[in-house]
């Protein structure tokens, strides 16, 4: 009833604004794509240069503007394009699809892509960053792979899981409160090799768009931030080929089109050859022989121009990781495969110049699975999580002064919490029924972007979710031993729990002039799915887990407040953010719990629940033109969790807090065939939980720990360079060399610490000692990267 109010009010608010006087009002819409490729620009400036008014456009490269009759010059640009004027006499609504030429880059002038002019100082977006592939791909890439989730790391407010790791922290949110993205389909592990690259195929991707605060209504199911990467749709207008050889893994991409203008595919895969490089030093007779690792990935893309009003994708995403372990001597093997696979159909609609609509049917699924086999007795362990979802997404342009989005999402969620079954030959042990949890997750939502003067833009909101969990579902009751007791049976369709409620965003711009803006917002967050995990990092072993009669939703409430200057006609952008998040219902494991504690028993029953608190300022600078350009950026930041059965109930700082974060990205073009990259980062060490003094007692040696994440592990610091080489380029075929150098001054960064125990009481010489565990030192890397 509330968001159907609300809906009532924004309609009526924007009828009025448009309709006072019923003077007559004329449209201008199309999109906007790249000429050599027929891709369409996300973000591109759309502008009545007389009225000084326009848009930007959509995610599909759509535009609308609204306007008096008359006789007017639109201009469209988008960094590292030339810009599009076209005189427009307005006596009726207008198509004009924009194609836009790629500059002539002049090594005195080079241009970031990706970004428009003046859009950090004038739009309403607090904490969100876009970045194209060109930036990514000109930083230093770990071991020759291009990774997206590093390059975001290096980002104000966005924090590492630890050296080499993919998983990533926003603003004091855990992994799990990080809503990843492909193409709308949710990646719920986005890391391979235990996190140490992404599941991302650069060559693949278009565009990257992070969103650390002032999350927009449609998106939800999240607390901290939101990673929208969206795939290129290939290439309409020429087949093409690319793809690199490097130090441990293999790329290839293909993309052309299927009707020239009317429709296009690209295919693109990866692959490590670990395995493949190890294998040949593992003899036939060695007992370790048929050990090895992989991982790849494979993306494809295929979309199809009905007409001009609609247009259909069907895009996919399937990559694996595969570690085998073998000891022949022993008998022993261990395989552990996990890894994402997603679908999604989307159908882009114009209804009319002003209502435009994007459906998507979205199939996202994430497994797990641990087999070890030992002289005829064999174990697994596996957990999951699949996703089915429904979306509708209305954009409606009223006029220059409103973009209004609307719409509704559904999801029906199937659980496989750490599940496992056993068996010695055709004796199979009991260790449960398999376990698997259901639930309906459901929005409705409505926001406005609207300008209320020419200096004040606000973007309000609200987001209406719900969320159910029903049976077919077993509640193991608990005495206070820890003992089952009872069990409470849910039959199919019955309802476990629910949840549900509004959840309001605002964002305010005030501009004082053309170069300077404040900026404030607030955002209201649920989120209904949880991941429970031991480790400091990401790991495919973690489980995710939904509310249910025992898990609440998480909650948290989030204020920001912003300064944004741009300096030297937009040649450099400066920004301060301060911001201050509150988080209820966190959960974790219970003191010494395990995730096979949860056989014959609810995963939920192993866990405990706080809340959370973070608070900071973010301090970014970045120089976007010239042959020298890059960032700097400083967080400064308190994360703290508090848990009445964990500590004494005593506040303690969360894991992934770190008091000072520093990055240095930089990038220098030389000349037309050599560029070079350099990136540093500087963070306080991780909070650790160590022994802080050991007894003697009845001769045994009983240790003392420090209060929980009390201790700090080493500072981090790193540096990292790259430097590319153009070869000579042969008609249509271009290719490089990038040769690359990961810890440059050998730092050996903390990854874990562990104690070693030399002597013995009873001799009296018992020692021990603290030793870190480094894992990269000096890393030096080269990559072949052609295209054709």
């Amino acid at each position: 009833m509330f968001l159907r109010a609300l809906i009532s009010f924004f309609l009526l608010l924007c009828m009025g604004t448009y309709s006072s006087g019923q003077t007559l009002h004329y449209t201008v819409s199309g999109y906007v794509k790249e000429e050599a490729t027929g891709e369409v620009l996300i973000g591109a400036t759309v502008q009545i240069k007389e009225l000084k008014k326009g848009t930007a456009t959509n995610q599909y490269g759509f535009y609308s503007i609204t306007v008096d009759p008359g006789t007017y010059t639109l201009s469209v640009t988008y960094l590292g394009y030339q810009e599009f004027t076209q005189t427009l006499e307005l006596k009726s609504d207008l198509r004009v699809n924009v194609a836009l030429k790629s500059k002539s880059v002049e090594t005195s002038t080079v241009e970031i892509k990706g970004e428009a002019e003046d859009k950090n100082v004038k739009s309403t977006d607090m904490g969100s960053v876009r970045l194209s592939m060109e930036q990514i791909k000109a930083l230093p890439a770990f071991l020759g792979e291009v990774d997206i989730l590093k390059t975001i790391q290096l980002l104000p407010g966005v924090k590492s899981a630890g050296d080499g790791n993919t998983g990533f922290y926003v603003r004091g949110g855990g992994p799990d409160q990080n809503l990843i993205l492909l193409d709308e389909a949710v990646v719920y592990n986005p890391s391979h090799l235990l996190g140490f690259f992404s599941v991302f195929n650069g060559d693949a991707v278009k565009d990257v768009n992070l969103i650390k605060g002032g999350m927009p209504a449609q998106y939800g199911g999240r607390l901290s931030s939101v990673l929208d990467i969206s795939m290129k749709e290939g290439n309409d207008k020429d087949y093409h080929v690319e793809g690199g050889i490097g130090v441990i893994s293999s790329r290839l991409t293909v993309q052309g089109p299927i009707k020239k203008d009317t429709s296009s595919f690209i295919i693109s895969g990866r692959r490590t050859y670990i395995d493949v490089v190890v294998k040949p030093f593992l003899d036939k007779t060695s007992k370790y022989y048929g050990t090895g690792y992989y991982f790849y990935d494979l993306n494809s893309k295929f979309n199809y121009k009905i007409s001009d009003k609609d247009r259909l994708f069907l895009s996919g995403y399937l990559g694996r990781d595969v570690f085998d372990y073998k000891n022949s001597f022993a008998n022993f093997t261990v395989n552990i495969p996990w890894g994402n696979t997603n679908a999604v159909l989307r159908w882009n609609h114009l209804f009319n110049d002003k209502l435009f609509l994007n459906t998507s049917a979205i199939f996202s699924d994430y497994q797990f699975s641990f087999g070890a086999s030992e002289s005829g007795f064999d174990f697994r362990l596996f957990s999951g999580i699949r996703d089915w979802t429904y979306k509708m997404d209305f954009s409606y342009y009223p006029n220059t002064r409103h973009e209004i989005k609307f719409g509704m999402d559904y999801i029906f969620h199937t659980f496989t919490p750490s599940n496992a079954t056993a068996k010695q030959g055709d004796v199979t042990f009991d260790l449960g029924q398999i376990k698997k949890q259901y639930a309906h997750e459901m929005a409705l939502y409505i926001s406005d972007d609207f300008d209320v003067t020419d200096r004040l833009r606000v973007s309000a909101g609200i987001r209406e979710s719900y969320f159910i969990m029903v049976g077919p579902f077993d509640r193991y009751i608990h005495d206070v031993q820890g003992k089952i007791t009872d069990t409470t049976h849910y039959a199919q369709g019955q309802t476990v729990a629910d949840y549900g409620g509004p959840e309001p965003r605002v964002s305010l711009r005030y501009a004082i002039n053309k170069r300077i803006s404040l900026k404030a917002n607030y955002t209201h967050n649920y989120q209904y799915i949880h991941l429970a995990s031991l480790s400091s990092v990401s790991l495919p072993t973690d489980v995710w887990v939904p509310c249910s009669d025992v898990v609440k939703p998480q909650i948290s409430d989030q204020v920001a407040l912003g300064y944004f200057q741009n300096f030297k006609e937009n040649t450099y952008e400066g920004s301060v953010e301060v911001y201050y998040k509150t988080m209820q219902h966190q959960v974790e494991y219970k003191e010494g719990a395990l995730p096979t504690d949860d056989e014959k028993d609810n995963a939920d029953n192993n866990f405990v629940f706080g809340s959370g608190r973070s608070y900071g300022a973010e301090f970014f600078l970045k120089k976007r033109l010239g042959k020298l350009n890059g960032w700097i950026g400083y967080t400064l930041s308190w994360t703290t969790r508090t848990f009445p059965d964990l500590n004494n109930g005593q506040t303690f700082y969360a894991k992934y807090d770190q008091r000072h974060d520093i990055s240095f990205v930089s990038t220098y073009d030389l000349n037309k065939k050599w560029s070079f990259s350099l990136v540093w980062i500087y963070a306080t060490g991780n909070a650790i939980t160590l022994p802080v003094a050991r007894y003697f007692i009845e001769g045994n040696v009983v240790s003392e720990y420090s209060g929980r994440d009390e201790l700090r592990m080493p500072a981090y610091h790193r540096m990292d360079i790259s430097a590319t080489w153009k070869l000579k380029k042969f008609k249509r075929f271009e290719h490089s060399l990038n040769f690359a150098i990961f810890n440059v001054y050998n730092r050996q960064n903390p990854y874990f610490i562990y104690f070693d125990t030399v002597g013995s009481v009873q001799q009296g010489n018992l020692s021990i000692q603290a030793k870190q565990v480094s894992l990269f030192p000096i890393l030096p890397s080269v990559t072949w990267n052609f295209k054709w």
